[in-house]
């Protein structure tokens, strides 16, 4: 099951076990157990330290196995087979469980630790998620910290019956103790946030608490990492604050035109890019949203969702921007209910189904190929009179019997039934006529809306919400730089926003030397940290 190079690498992975490690399977003769059986007799057979055990212990679903210590329960189960995005997931367990330590800071893991249980966690992802990985990962560590969590993945595909009984129409989704408990891409610091009622105050306290920095950079995506390097370089206090370091380009599922690297996915970029910016003395500040920006003599101060605030000598904002809404009755209320965003990762969980994808740009024409393999049929909405994306994936699109395109078409509401989505109307914008279309999931894919309403009245932005910058990445305000795609530069790509935060960090940088010479002429020499 497992070809030979993975068998190489995982026997290799496999030496740091320290621990014996006894993994217990519930299985019958059906064929996903038979599977399953196959690729856990493999994992076996590399390494002394693990052990095969087949048991259907009660309650257990079928097929799935937990991963334990023997004689005792870790808490760590897998309802399916792991593979695709999930076979990190499995490794890593498998790594945990058998004594290898996380690369976890020492106080999430006491706050970790000390989280009164039961509780219970149960995941559905599917294979082709990029964001379910980083749940599944956090939640099994969890598990193997603190005895009193336990953590089921399930893959939805495996398990229809329980997708529909519970309605799960986006992954991944979280229940605790069997109520709903969250959705979406969440690491270990947001989930802890999460459980633990005092960490906000916390949080707030501690920040507070910070020297000023000389360089902040508000955001972490491509832009923000770019920036923070560049900075952390020139030896000046460095700072990072992020609502999610990685920013939208988690979500991105492949990336094949990012120069020198053919290949690669969203989360593993994602991840490297935090890697390099650790690797300077950069102080990142995760899972914390800015919410205003001030600023009084040579000082800028950015406050915070939780109360706290941040002072700098500069700024760069890089915020970056997320899915655009249809903003049309019903969006809001079957979010994940049937209106997704993802097709990589919901698109599973819509076998068979009718379903519309909005848009005819390239991400849209891209998700409708994609979706084409797995639902029914698919229904390419768009707006204009003809299709934007390239003419290579048009030309794929048109080869799609169970894909059909509707031109000069205005979505005008979601329709469902009060628990999920039904239908859509539409309105034909040539002859003004009112339609409507029977379907079981709308998939959006009409660009981006900056992130930048909290700046509204601060710093000057376009009509379409992007920060006006000039050609050195400097704000209407002194000291406030910005890049990547919350600014008015064309071609949101990933690319240009690691460009261009390299120039505003450099631009900042040299803003400090420059505001430091002046104020010297008042004040002295200029300190040897700002020149």
């Amino acid at each position: 099951m497992l070809d030979s190079t993975l068998k190489t690498q995982l026997k290799t992975y496999l030496e740091k076990v320290t621990q014996p490690i006894e993994i217990v399977a519930s299985l019958d003769a059906a064929a996903k157990s038979v599977e399953l059986r196959e690729l856990l007799g493999e994992i076996a057979g590399l390494s002394e330290k693990i052990t095969l055990r087949e048991e259907i212990e009660a309650g257990a679903p079928v097929p799935s196995f937990a991963i334990n210590n023997p004689g005792q329960v870790s808490g760590v189960r897998f309802a399916g087979i792991p593979l695709g995005h999930e076979f990190t997931s499995l490794v890593l367990a498998l790594l945990q469980v058998g004594g290898h330590p996380s690369r976890l800071g020492m106080d999430v893991i006491e706050q970790i630790r000390e989280l009164p249980g039961p509780l219970s966690f149960e995941t559905y992802f599917s294979l082709s998620c990029q964001n379910c990985p980083d749940v599944v990962q956090a939640l099994n560590l969890m598990s193997v910290l603190n005895p009193a969590i336990s953590h089921t993945a399930i893959d939805g595909a495996l398990f229809p019956e329980q997708v529909e009984a519970r309605q799960i129409m986006s992954v991944p989704t979280v229940y605790l103790n069997g109520q709903v408990f969250g959705q979406g891409r969440m690491g270990v610091e947001e989930i802890v946030s999460k459980l633990d009622s005092g960490a906000d105050k916390r949080d707030a306290a501690r920040l507070a608490a910070k020297d000023r920095f000389d360089m902040l950079m508000v955001g972490g995506g491509p832009a923000g990492a770019s920036a923070a390097i560049y900075a952390a370089r020139k030896g000046i206090r460095t700072g990072v604050v992020a609502e999610r370091f990685g920013g939208q380009v988690l979500d991105t599922m492949a990336i094949e035109n990012f120069i020198s690297v053919q290949e690669t996915e969203g989360p593993k970029l994602g991840s490297a890019l935090e890697e390099h910016v650790k690797s300077y003395e950069v102080d990142i500040m995760n899972l914390q949203r800015a919410v205003s920006l001030s600023r009084q003599g040579g000082e800028i101060e950015v406050g915070l969702a939780n109360g706290a605030s941040l002072k700098a000598r500069s700024v760069v904002i890089s915020t970056g921007a997320r899915w655009r809404q249809m903003n049309v009755p019903g969006e809001d209320q079957y979010r994940n209910k049937g209106v997704a965003y993802c097709p990589h990762c919901d698109g599973p969980l819509f076998r068979g189904k009718r379903v519309a994808v909005i848009g005819g740009g390239n991400s849209g024409v891209e998700a409708a190929i994609d979706l084409a393999g797995i639902v029914a049929e698919v229904t390419l909405i768009e707006f204009g009179d003809q299709l934007r994306a390239d003419a290579v994936l048009q030309k794929k699109l048109q080869s799609l019997p169970n894909v059909k395109v509707l031109m000069s078409a205005q979505t005008t509401e979601v329709i469902g039934d009060g628990s999920r989505v039904t239908g859509l109307a539409w309105k034909d914008r040539g002859t003004g006529e009112l339609h409507s279309l029977a379907l079981e999931g709308i998939f959006v894919q009409i660009g981006l809306v900056p992130n930048t309403e909290w700046l509204q009245g601060v710093i000057e932005l376009s009509p379409r919400g992007e920060i006006i910058v000039d050609d050195r990445g400097q704000t209407s305000m002194p000291g406030v730089f910005a890049a990547g795609d919350a600014t008015t530069v064309p071609f949101k790509q990933i690319v240009i926003a690691m460009g261009e935060g390299a120039k505003a960090s450099l631009a900042a940088f040299d803003y400090l030397i420059r505001s430091s010479v002046a104020s010297s002429q008042d004040t002295g020499p200029v300190s040897a940290q700002a020149a």
